[in-house]
Parts: C-alpha cells; sequence; structure tokens
C-alpha cells in the first residue's frame, strides 16, 4: 500500500515504574533524516530510536519526542561526605564552648550545609529502558505508518484519477491524429489544383506526400507508451516497497511522451489536448513528492 510521507503517530504508557511518551511526526524530504528530543539523561536512546524507526520507514524528515519519567523511589541516591558533616560538628562545638553558648548541635542544625550532600541519579539499566522505550516506540511507529498510509490512500486516488482524465485525452488524440492527415491529403490536393490550374494532378504524387507527413506526425509509439506507464502507476497501489521513486521517474517519461506528442503535432486541437496532459502531469508530480 502507498504512504504519504508526512505522518504523525503517538503512544503514551506507564511500563515498569517508568512514565515514557513517544511523538513521531514527518514531513518530505527526499532521504531519511532523524531527529530528536530525548529527555536528559537518556541522550543512549538516540541511535537506538534512529536505527529501529528507520527499519520500518525508508525516507521522509522523521522527527521523535522521546520523555521517560522514573516513577519508582530509588531513582536518586543521597550520599553524605561524613567527614565533612564531622568537620562541621566540631567547628559548632568549638564556638559553644569558646563563646559560653548554650546551643544545642542537631540534625537541623547540621543539614543547612548543602555541601555535606551529594545528589546524583541511581546508574541506568540501559538495556532494559531500551527494551521498555522499544515497546511504546512500536505501538507509536505502528500509529504513524497507519496515518501515513490512509493520506497515501488519497493521494493514490486522487494520483489515478487524474491519470484516467489523461487517458480519456490520450484516446482523443488517437482518434484525431488520422483526421489531420485526412486534411492535409486534402489541403495538399486543394493547394496543387490551385496552382497547376487546368494541368493534371498527379494523386500517386499527393499519396507519397501525405504518407511522408502521416509518419512524421503519427504518435502510436507515444500513446502506447502513456497507457503503459499509467497502468504501472495502477500496479503499485499493493505494492509493499516505497515506490516514490519509481513513481517520479514514471511522471518524468510521460511528460517526455506527451512532450514528443506535443513536437510532431502541428494541429491546434492535438496542441491543446498536449497542454491538457503536461498540467495534469504536473499535478501528478506535485502529489508524487508526498510519496514514500
Amino acid at each position: 500500500m502507498l504512504k504519504s510521507m508526512t505522518g504523525f503517530g503517538r503512544a503514551d504508557e506507564i511500563i515498569e515504574g517508568k512514565h515514557i511518551i513517544i511523538e513521531i511526526k514527518s514531513v518530505n524530504h527526499k532521504y531519511f533524516e532523524f531527529s530528536s528530543r530525548i529527555t536528559r539523561g537518556y541522550n543512549f536512546l538516540d541511535d537506538k530510536l534512529k536505527t529501529y524507526i528507520q527499519s520500518r520507514v525508508s525516507r521522509g524528515k522523521i522527527d521523535v519526542y522521546c520523555h521517560v519519567e522514573n516513577l519508582t523511589e530509588g531513582d536518586v541516591q543521597v550520599d553524605v561526605n561524613h567527614s565533612l558533616a564531622a568537620g562541621y560538628v566540631n567547628a559548632l562545638r568549638e564556638i559553644n564552648e569558646t563563646y559560653g553558648l548554650n546551643s544545642q548541635i542537631s540534625v537541623d542544625s547540621v543539614s543547612r550545609f548543602n555541601d555535606i550532600f551529594s545528589v546524583h541519579k541511581t546508574p541506568e539499566d540501559e538495556d532494559n529502558t531500551w527494551r521498555i522505550v522499544q515497546t511504546i516506540a512500536g505501538k507509536a511507529v505502528d500509529s504513524f505508518i497507519s496515518m501515513r498510509e490512509t493520506e497515501g490512500e488519497k493521494l493514490y486516488r486522487d494520483i489515478m484519477n487524474r491519470a484516467e482524465y489523461i487517458l480519456s485525452i490520450v484516446e482523443k488524440i488517437e482518434s484525431r491524429s488520422p483526421e489531420t492527415v485526412t486534411e492535409y491529403r486534402v489541403k495538399l490536393e486543394n493547394k496543387l489544383r490551385e496552382v497547376l490550374a487546368d494541368r493534371n494532378i498527379d494523386d500517386a504524387r499527393i499519396l507519397t506526400e501525405a504518407a511522408i507527413f502521416a509518419d512524421k506526425v503519427a504518435v502510436d509509439e507515444e500513446t502506447v507508451r502513456l497507457r503503459s506507464h499509467i497502468n504501472q502507476l495502477r500496479s503499485f497501489a499493493d505494492s509493499k516497497e516505497p515506490i516514490g521513486r519509481k513513481m517520479d521517474f514514471l511522471i518524468q517519461e510521460m511528460n517526455r511522451e506527451t512532450n514528443t506528442i506535443g513536437s510532431k503535432c502541428s494541429d491546434s486541437e492535438i496542441a491543446y489536448m498536449v497542454v491538457d496532459i503536461k498540467a495534469e502531469i504536473e499535478k501528478i508530480r506535485e502529489q508524487v513528492q508526498n510519496i514514500e
């Protein structure tokens, strides 16, 4: 199924005492480009998230938000510098004795000296954290891809509607093309009659000239290839592979065949039809730029 390169996915869960939020959004890009915003202290998840998402998404500018919050006790460890604390206690006693103060030394009075405490985060079990985060990331990616597929289906319908319209114009060109040869032969015959007046007209010469003209303006090969390219566009509907680049190539080929038809035919009606086809091809090209 075709996928758009524009999408959004989110998952928010609490697993094993960790509150994890993963958000994924993307816009069009020629290749895979990844950027992330991750909770401080969990930057080791960046490469893991990139590798995992790239295994499931081939193109697009991907922006990921990853929030990890530990809700369990023991996440933070507080250590006491006992040597420094003892120094403060001795200093307070000395002050009491020196100045004859009758002040009690308590935990509250010592705890005011913040430098006796050191606070640090308990070392993270990176493998276990990634196992949990990957579970949530998988759900976010599923949601993200589902939205991409929904958007891709809409794009495909629009592309094929335009392609069918192009086919209707191609049928008109195929019908009109032989008429231009007949009209040319009649014009040529009338011109010769005018120039030669009462002289006999060489019918064989007229037929030869008409045949040469018919060969020059024949667009059968181009219309057949246009039909073939549109059939290939149809075949991409059930593709499980990223086909955005293939579609882009086909659009280039369709444009090439249309230009050739325009250069071969001097007929004004066909020229207008060619302009219509080129306009539709350009609209299809814009849509194809959104496909993964």
